[in-house]
């Protein structure tokens, strides 16, 4: 390819340079190897003389493979630089590696420890069960969950022994603080009434009397309970009953209504120091069961209740009968009768993976902002 040097020389802007002389000074002729502006091309005279396509590309080629063996060299040098320590420095070899399993389990590699596992069962196929979600105890409380309830009478009981007395009646906050808790505890605690420990059974026991009258010792079961119960007793769960109220009372009822031999335990109000919303209740409930807290199922009616079993790591049914449903959404499941639970609703309460504390997924942007959009109203006439 030949141009004249007056082109060259408008297209450039500027004469042409060779080794930093004018074209004039330069010598006519330059090998293409020496420092020239132009590698690709001559001056000679009044002409610029480049070089043939073929021989550009030639020359491109050796600069790329130049290019390409120095880094393949630069990388061989820092795999040799990697590999030169030790291996042992940074593997180390015992593994004891702590992982966050949730709780209070002792550090390990995943998945965790089952506490449901016993080693020192022999038999295979007992022992794969009590890992199973089939292995699981039920602890049932007896006002408003098998036997009807009516609320009233305690609150009358407490006004009356109030009365009695001579004490300021409690107000209605405090007869609802007070539910579900022992009578003991209520009375020295919470309506600070005595500490002195023979007045406070003296009160219990009259408190209790009252209660008892006020109930007419009649004792009628719920709707659905007694199917429910059955249903357990056909799959041989384990059942434990849970109260404040004195043992032979709960004896006897269990005897007028005709389902003893039901309950593998009964915890009283004397087997306990505390009640709701403490949980000892169910603890030792569970410990009669010999079933540890996380594969134990309370059936409750109340909030409190709901509380004393997940401080137990225990799952809670709430029976809806003395509160509304919408108030017991605390609860991992919420019915109006016990006969509309069944036993696969149980094994899934009691599934291995919620025992390890698996986080339910993340709702996605997209479902977020849905629900932030549709969350808000907004009032045209306001505009």
């Amino acid at each position: 390819m030949v141009v004249d040097s007056i082109a060259a020389t408008s297209l450039l802007g500027h004469r042409p340079m060779c080794g930093g002389l004018p074209a004039k000074d330069a010598p006519k002729k330059r090998k293409p190897s020496e420092n020239c502006r132009f590698p690709l091309a001559e001056f000679i005279g009044r002409r610029i003389v480049t070089s043939p396509p073929s021989l550009q590309r030639v020359k491109i080629d050796r600069l790329a493979n130049t290019m390409a063996w120095s880094i393949k060299v630069l990388a061989m040098e820092l795999t040799k630089e990697v590999h030169a320590y030790r291996e042992e420095e940074y593997i180390p070899r015992t593994w004891n590696y702590r992982v966050d399993t949730g709780g209070d389990r002792k550090p390990g590699l995943w998945p965790p420890e089952n506490g449901a596992d016993n080693p020192s069962i022999h038999n295979p196929l007992l022992r794969q069960e009590r890992m199973g979600c089939g292995w699981l105890g039920a602890i049932f409380e007896w006002e408003g969950v098998i036997i009807e309830d009516n609320p009233d009478f305690e609150k009358q009981a407490w006004l009356v022994l109030a009365q009695e007395e001579g004490k300021s009646p409690p107000p209605a906050y405090i007869l609802k603080r007070i539910e579900g808790m022992k009578n003991e505890q209520a009375i020295s605690e919470v309506l600070c009434w005595s500490r002195d420990p023979a007045l406070v059974r003296r009160m219990t026991s009259r408190k209790e009397e009252i209660y008892q009258g006020l109930q007419g010792e009649i004792y009628r079961l719920r709707i659905g309970s007694q199917e429910f119960v059955n249903v357990l007793m056909h799959y041989k769960i384990p059942m434990a009953l849970v109260s404040t109220r004195p043992k032979k009372i709960l004896e006897t009822a269990i005897g007028t209504i005709g389902i003893e031999g039901y309950f593998s335990a009964i915890v009283a109000a004397e087997d306990v120091h505390r009640g709701k919303p403490d949980s000892e209740m169910f603890v030792y409930a569970a410990q009669l069961l010999k079933f540890i807290p996380e594969r134990c199922i309370v059936f409750g009616n109340s909030n409190q209740t709901v509380e004393a079993a997940h401080d137990a790591r225990m799952k809670c049914v709430a029976v809806a009968s003395k509160h509304p449903v919408y108030e017991l959404g605390a609860a991992d499941l919420v019915v109006r009768r016990l006969d509309e639970l069944s036993v696969v609703d149980l094994k899934n309460l009691a599934d291995i993976e919620s025992e390890f504390g698996v986080l339910e997924p993340e709702l996605e942007q997209e479902d977020k902002d849905d629900d932030l959009s549709t969350s808000v109203g907004v009032d045209d006439s306001f505009w």
